[in-house]
């Protein structure tokens, strides 16, 4: 059993090794809040990138995207968090899926904004349609649109 008149240089009174050791509040484990309150905060890595890149499609398919009419339509609704929206097109076909590798320009496309676009097939079946090479022609008016950097402009 240790001297109970021996201290440690904080004054807190030495124990035996016998004596059980109890670890109090807050004890800084790594991956708790009070740990990460005095480290710098990171960026989210999860947001794509601000330019964002073509998915990997097959020269075909590209030449034939490519080589094909432009078409016209209205962008239904687009979510950057998921990546993926879809377009109304003029025609009054069936909604055409869009992803956020194919959209040209430095907008984020919102509800109502004008755009022009070539459709390539969706594999394996090919029995779908995707809109590639987006653009926007006129941005929704009254609406507040987004560059990719994440900089907010009214229009």
């Amino acid at each position: 059993m240790a001297d109970p008149s021996l201290t440690s240089p904080s004054g807190t009174p030495l124990r035996s090794p016998d004596t059980s050791l109890t670890l109090s509040f807050p004890f800084l484990r790594e991956r708790s809040r009070v740990w990460e309150d005095g480290k710098e905060q990171q960026l989210p890595r999860d947001l794509p990138s601000p330019l964002p890149t073509k998915r990997t499609r097959t020269y075909s398919a590209t030449v034939r995207a490519h080589s094909g009419p432009v078409f016209k339509g209205v962008c239904k609704n687009f979510s950057r968090s998921q990546g993926h929206g879809f377009i109304r097109p003029s025609n009054s076909g069936e909604d055409i899926f869009v992803h956020i590798s194919d959209i040209e320009g430095e907008y984020v496309p919102v509800e109502g904004d004008e755009v022009t676009y070539k459709v390539s097939r969706i594999p394996p079946k090919n029995l779908k349609v995707q809109a590639v090479e987006v653009k926007i022609t006129h941005l929704n008016p009254g609406t507040k649109h987004e560059t990719w950097s994440g900089q907010i402009i009214s229009s």
